[in-house]
């Protein structure tokens, strides 16, 4: 499997906004077994997403989306900028079952 944490700053009191162009763009992503936006607790404009692939290429491959690209294309004015980002290799845990 492959894990991705990424921080990302919506523009001020934009967040909500955001969120919801990110959530809505999500459907129907082959290989995407988990994709979850959460608040920053100390940040009013940042949140961070997790998600899991089945593989890294999955993950490559959902950026090409027609749902992905326009979900980006909505969202680039609201970001202010990205904070840490971090690779990861997931091998389960509640609510995830590993694929194959």
């Amino acid at each position: 499997m492959y894990g991705l944490i990424g921080k990302m700053k919506a523009v001020s009191g934009q967040r909500d906004a955001l969120i919801t162009i990110l959530i809505e763009g999500i459907a129907d992503m082959p290989g995407c077994l988990s994709y979850i936006v959460a608040y920053d607790s100390t940040d009013a404009d940042a949140i961070w997403i997790t998600e899991v692939w089945d593989n890294k290429n999955s993950h490559h491959e959902s950026l090409s989306l027609a749902n992905v690209q326009e979900a980006i294309s909505r969202a680039k004015p609201l970001i202010a900028g990205f904070g840490e980002r971090f690779e990861t290799e997931p091998i389960g845990g509640h609510g995830l079952v590993a694929s194959g």
